[in-house]
């Protein structure tokens, strides 16, 4: 038997280097190829040594190795590092100045937690000394991420901060992944000191807690209890959330839907976990899901909760979720979701990837062969019967055309980012994603403003394919200058801007449950004309669409120019997002539209929402 390996020597390791080049040494050990942030004073030693790293370890043909993408606003900054993230499945990175740089990510780490997105957000601070005097540019960043990351290291003793970079990643990526700050004073930075190459800090608490939800692997008596309710049911169904994809479990549920025919369905987070053009795919349920997933999962006996936290715009009234299901599974690597808000008669608590696995194997063992022929005629109907669908015969452009157009071009292949309202739904709804990391947008904080910044982002996670924003005229006004970061590093993005002169779910919900009053959402007398503000952000095709007749040429020339691409698409401005299942309503009273239709019109005509739980 050969003896073990010494362990590797860091090559650096011994070096005497400034704490700034050990931050920037540690990205690059980490693999980061992007970084994404904004200047200001108390990160300067930081920006300079990543221009001299940069400088000194260029590739082959020129290219920087380790590129500082900069943006027009820090919180961008902090949406490109995510859309990175969820993109590639690796940490992004966002590094910001103190005070209101800093201040300025407090959103997208919100909704990187919300979310599960593993980004490091760096920020400089006022030196050590300086802490707490208010001097100039100084927040308290350690109080202000506490409330919504998922850690936070101050680093007041140098020596400490080359194991507390190695851990902010540890922490960031492992278990379930989040957004990790860390705040590094200008002294600290300044500091001169002796690169180790190794070491983490000692975190014995999170460490047992991963290790615990490791060993906790699936043993044959648990196995046998979840395989006596498939063996038993007639109509399984899996419900599959983000955590599928986080967990890199989609080949895994992929497989076991497969082996014994279960359809799936995804929710809002879970898209591409399974390939949305396969048989046994249901798309999305919930509030805007299609209208034959949630009526599916009202029909099904036996739910399985894979990844998924059965949050409000899912479960909806959590007693009225899955009304026919005798059985309910839940597997999340994170126990504080089980029971949380729906009671389940079966759980698992630990890695998905050898939790599926595990049920598979002991499914093949027992020579599972279930027969779902039925259940499978029924869902074949569902979908017949209640399709998606919008006023084709129209004569102005319905939004759901242009995603439609886009989608028989790209064919579930491209990497579509989304900001936040019908846009978001409609591309949801009609876009096919045929794997995970396609699909970017901000599920449970909702945060408009998301999708060009996330774009821009996954264009350096995946340069080789086609990255897409689709947004609404009111959702990119928030970060509209984000157009010139694309055209500055002459990034491929393709950015779809579709126009109904405002809020449009803001407008659709007023129409529905305020008599039609757009108190705050109406554009129409905004003067923005976008093509204008696209061209002077040097963009070569900026062009805009309002006949119906021109969409499909335009649409093809957009998709296929080669560079930055902006098209904005004037649609009908009443065009609403159906299926809905407004607040206090079951799948069954879901509001299904004037095209799609209703299994129970009766019941969505006598459903009553309470304005009190809107949005």
């Amino acid at each position: 038997m050969n003896a073990a390996s010494p362990p590797k020597t860091h090559p650096l390791a011994g070096k005497t280097m400034s704490g700034a080049e050990i931050v920037v040494q540690i990205l690059a050990d980490e693999g980061v190829n992007a970084i994404f942030g904004y200047s200001g004073g108390a990160i300067l030693p930081t920006y300079d040594a990543v221009f001299r790293y940069n400088a000194d370890h260029r590739k082959a043909d020129g290219a920087e190795s380790m590129p500082l993408i900069v943006p027009a606003n820090e919180q961008a900054a902090g949406f490109m590092a995510a859309g990175y993230a969820r993109a590639s499945g690796k940490v992004g990175v966002a590094l910001v100045t103190s005070g209101p740089g800093a201040t300025n990510t407090v959103t997208p780490v919100r909704d990187c937690m919300a979310d599960s997105i593993p980004i490091v957000v760096i920020c400089g601070q006022v030196p050590t000394a300086a802490i707490g005097s208010d001097g100039f540019q100084e927040a308290p960043i350690s109080n202000i991420m506490s409330a919504c990351a998922k850690h936070v290291f101050l680093v007041t003793d140098a020596k400490k901060l080359e194991a507390t970079m190695r851990t902010a990643f540890e922490i960031a990526r492992t278990g379930r992944p989040g957004p990790v700050v860390i705040d590094i004073p200008k002294d600290v930075q300044n500091w001169s000191g002796v690169f180790q190459g190794d070491g983490v800090l000692p975190i014995p608490g999170y460490r047992a807690r991963l290790k615990a939800v490791a060993d906790n692997t699936l043993d044959d008596a648990a196995c046998a209890r979840f395989h006596e309710m498939l063996s038993q049911a007639k109509r399984p169904l899996i419900y599959a959330g983000g955590g599928v994809v986080n967990g890199e479990a989609s080949k895994a549920v992929r497989d076991f839907a497969n082996a014994y025919g279960i359809p799936v369905t995804t929710t809002l987070m879970g898209i591409g976990a399974v390939d949305t053009t396969a048989p046994l795919s249901l798309h999305m349920l919930g509030m805007h899901g299609t209208a034959f997933a949630n009526y599916a999962t009202d029909d099904c006996d036996f739910l399985i909760a894979i990844g998924a936290r059965f949050d409000d715009r899912v479960a909806g009234v959590p007693a009225k979720f899955a009304p026919g299901a005798k059985w309910i599974a839940h597997l999340d690597i994170d126990i504080a979701e089980i029971n949380k808000v729906k009671r389940v008669h079966w759980h698992h608590v630990g890695e998905l990837n050898p939790a599926i696995s595990a049920l598979h194997q002991y499914a093949k063992a027992q020579n599972f062969k279930p027969d779902y022929s039925a259940w499978h005629q029924h869902i074949a109907a569902l979908k017949k019967d209640h399709a998606m669908n919008y006023d084709k015969t129209s004569t102005v452009i319905q939004p759901h055309a242009v995603i439609q157009a886009i989608n028989d071009i790209t064919g579930g292949e491209a990497v579509v980012a989304t900001g936040v309202g019908q846009h978001q739904m409609w591309a949801a709804q009609y876009f096919d994603f045929k794997q995970p990391r396609l699909w970017l947008t901000s599920g449970s904080m909702g945060t408009m403003g998301f999708g060009l910044p996330a774009a821009i982002g996954a264009a350096f996670a995946q340069p080789g394919k086609i990255v897409i924003d689709i947004d609404g005229d009111a959702s990119i006004r928030m970060n509209l200058g984000e157009l010139e970061t694309a055209t500055t590093y002459n990034l491929p993005v393709k950015i779809v801007v579709l126009n109904n002169n405002g809020d449009g779910m803001v407008k659709q919900w007023q129409r529905l449950f305020f008599d039609s009053r757009y108190s705050g959402s109406d554009k129409s007398l905004h003067r923005k004309d976008f093509i204008k503000a696209a061209q002077a952000d040097g963009y070569e095709f900026a062009e805009r669409v309002s006949n119906k007749a021109d969409l499909a040429r335009v649409v093809k020339a957009f998709i296929e120019f080669k560079g930055p691409a902006f098209l904005e698409v004037i649609i009908d401005p009443m065009a609403s997002v159906y299926p809905m299942v407004g607040p206090g309503m079951s799948y069954g009273q879901m509001i299904t539209g004037d095209w799609i239709p209703s299994r129970d019109a009766g019941a969505a005509a006598a459903a009553k929402t309470d304005k009190a739980d809107l949005f």
